[in-house]
């Protein structure tokens, strides 16, 4: 019963650990979509100075959760549990990755002309956003059911991608000296595709901790 005990402890502990994570994940993510949108080079630079504090983050619950492994060889439930925290914590990580991309690219952009044609970008954004946040609730929750509609929700930011970069393209078409900021929101896009990729992925572990089921490479209602 006490060593049960502390392994419930310790599972609260790493848990609390990712939550922690995710939030200053979602902080970053609303931080790039605000340096964007108000060509903001400092809040940038803010963003990317405070990626390997994520970084260390990730390392932090590694370390955690393999040292649970090999002191409760947990089973069954709790088994996959830290299964999921496992696959869970590389793809936020990769999450804030992409954040430090986007202030990347609008750093560059701020050293540009002022580009600001009428795209699905800000939208793709904030879905993106609102992607990983719900994919997050949906771990702390257990909901099996949020996750199924997030994934779902995947399809309407690939479709808001591609209208974007149809945009962009429009833009690069009509004058070349648009060429090079429009490519540079065209990889913007693609970073907030892959944030919901990512998120994606989260809500699928999500299913498998709670149904214990894999629903990678099918249908999210798929039995």
């Amino acid at each position: 019963m006490t060593m049960h005990r502390h392994f419930d402890d310790d599972i609260e502990a790493i848990k609390d650990m990712l939550l922690r994570m995710g939030a200053l994940i979602e902080d970053a993510i609303s931080q790039s979509i605000r340096a964007l949108l108000d060509r903001d080079t400092k809040m940038a630079e803010e963003v990317i100075a405070r990626d390997d504090e994520i970084d260390q983050m990730e390392l932090a619950i590694d370390k955690r959760t393999i040292e649970l492994i090999a002191k409760m060889q947990p089973a069954a439930s709790d088994l996959r549990f830290v299964a999921t925290i496992m696959k869970i914590t590389p793809e936020l990580e990769r999450i804030a990755d992409l954040a430090q991309d986007v202030c990347e690219r609008v750093i560059e952009l701020n050293r540009e002309p002022q580009f600001k044609p009428v795209t699905q970008l800000p939208q793709l954004a904030e879905n993106a956003q609102k992607m990983v946040r719900e994919a997050l609730d949906a771990f702390v929750r257990g909901d099996a059911m949020l996750a199924r509609q997030v994934i779902r929700h995947d399809d309407v930011v690939d479709q808001l991608t591609e209208d974007s970069f149809r945009a962009l393209l429009t833009y690069m078409m009509e004058n070349p000296r648009n060429i090079s900021p429009a490519i540079r929101l065209t990889f913007i896009g693609k970073y907030f595709e892959r944030m919901a990729d990512n998120a994606t992925n989260i809500c699928e572990m999500v299913v498998y901790l709670v149904e214990g089921k894999m629903i990678k490479h099918t249908a999210p209602d798929s039995p």
